[in-house]
């Protein structure tokens, strides 16, 4: 990555499917309530871990295996796993999660020997990262189960040229497609081969799902976060550069019941999956934090430029902050009318801003969790710089 007078050229929007450290899950067989009982697998992060510079961690599914493993017509928190269901990890952490479910213990680099051979009807594929791997468990798979959902990535798209955010046009390329490390050039790209890799072994039997930030309860990433738990606070709030930026966010809630709902008709082809359905600005997100907390912070804006000379790191310090790069801007501008046509429903952005500040509240000092780049103290020190306090 390197410094420009616009702020940070070649970063990627942190993959958006959600982080958590302690998760070296490999596969789930979740199982859902309803007209159709689907025999699913869920496959959980592989042995490799990815390091990111400035604390964009892309690793880890826990929230989403919670929500995936859940009927999403349901309340949060009620399960619905039973006797048809298995929780496949290497054993090492979170043994006590799903109790009512099959235990397996392998790894998703080389120890598959638990899945061969298994029937599922949908597998959903949350965090496949090095195209070697995917085609491992793709591969393995194919002959016994009926569909593959790969969740990839919108950080495909990034390096494409700027030939924008369409499913079926260009994609990021690396040189050396056997690399596996997980930088900031090479994540979207080997995503795109992983994609691929899915797509070669179950053709027509695959589905390609290419979030935004997802967002919502159980975001140990505290990125989006930040901003429902720093306005409920009250005070001078510091926000990056223009209210009128674009912002995108989808909740892993939405995500998932459309993630089953899809895998459970067999569809197939390649989806943005990005919300709110209506464009969002950062100013009305904000906005709607204030309402929802009723804390009546003042949020004050101050200049993009103002901000990157005083070493403000976009999207790490101030989270959905892109900086003002012109260059990243398709990030926020990502059209989600193909994946609502095929079923993918949004809540109103208050009930998530809502649940994760509730979430926040009666986790603050839950292991795993990233915490704020930006403490108060320094928030003070840039607001009287800025002269904005």
């Amino acid at each position: 990555m390197r410094r420009t007078r616009r702020g940070l050229v070649g970063r990627q929007r942190p993959e958006p499917v959600r982080v958590d450290v302690v998760t070296d899950v490999l596969p789930v067989v979740l199982q859902r309530s309803g007209a159709r009982r689907l025999r699913g697998l869920l496959l959980g992060r592989q042995v490799q871990r990815a390091e990111f510079a400035h604390g964009n961690g892309r690793c880890g599914r826990h929230q989403l295996f919670g929500v995936l493993a859940q009927d999403p017509a349901q309340p949060l928190n009620r399960p619905v796993l039973g006797q048809r269901t298995a929780w496949s990890t290497r054993g090492r952490t979170n043994a006590g999660l799903f109790p009512d479910a099959e235990h397996l213990h392998g790894d998703r680099d080389g120890g598959l020997a638990p899945l061969a051979g298994r029937e599922f009807d949908a597998v959903i594929d949350t965090s496949g990262y090095f195209p070697r791997v995917v085609a491992d468990s793709a591969r393995l798979l194919a002959p016994t189960c009926g569909h593959y959902t790969f969740v990839s990535s919108v950080s495909v798209y990034d390096q494409n040229g700027g030939a924008g955010s369409d499913v079926d046009g260009p994609v990021g390329t690396i040189d050396d497609a056997t690399i596996e490390e997980i930088t900031e050039t090479s994540y979207g790209p080997l995503k795109a081969l992983c994609e691929q890799a899915v797509e070669q072994q179950f053709g027509d039997r695959s589905l390609v799902v290419r979030p935004g930030l997802i967002v919502g309860p159980d975001d140990p990433t505290d990125r989006f976060t930040y901003w429902p738990a720093r306005i409920a606070e009250g005070g001078t709030v510091l926000a990056p550069g223009s209210p009128a930026a674009r912002t995108q966010v989808i909740d892993v809630r939405d995500l998932a019941g459309w993630m089953v709902a899809m895998a459970e008709r067999g569809a197939s082809g390649r989806f943005n999956a990005v919300g709110p359905a209506q464009p969002l600005t950062i100013g009305a997100l904000l906005d709607r934090c204030n309402a929802v907390s009723g804390a009546g912070a003042d949020i004050v804006w101050a200049d993009n430029q103002a901000l990157l000379d005083r070493e403000v790191e976009p999207w790490s310090d101030l989270p959905l902050w892109l900086g003002g790069d012109p260059e990243l801007e398709w990030m926020d501008c990502v059209d989600p009318g193909p994946a609502m046509a095929a079923g993918l429903r949004h809540r109103p952005i208050d009930e998530t801003i809502a649940d994760t500040l509730a979430w926040h509240r009666a986790n603050r000092d839950a292991p795993g969790r990233a915490g704020f780049r930006m403490s108060r103290e320094r928030e003070a020190a840039l607001l009287a710089e800025l002269a904005l306090a």
